[in-house]
């Protein structure tokens, strides 16, 4: 009897929790990400020397 009480009551307590979410609208919805101001990582300094140094040769 108790084997079947505490099954039960774990099982409804999964459905409500995944009914509860189930109603939720902020799940569906994700700002984007805002962009990076500048490159970083590997080569990132070259990316900006290369950058410079075609401005310069534009002008």
């Amino acid at each position: 009897m108790i084997d079947n009480f505490s099954i039960v009551l774990s099982h409804g307590l999964l459905l409500l929790a995944f009914w509860l979410l189930t109603r939720r609208d902020d799940l569906d919805r994700e700002p984007p990400p805002e962009p990076d101001a500048e490159p970083q990582g590997f080569g990132a300094t070259k990316r900006r020397q290369a950058s410079r140094q075609d401005t310069l040769t534009d002008a």
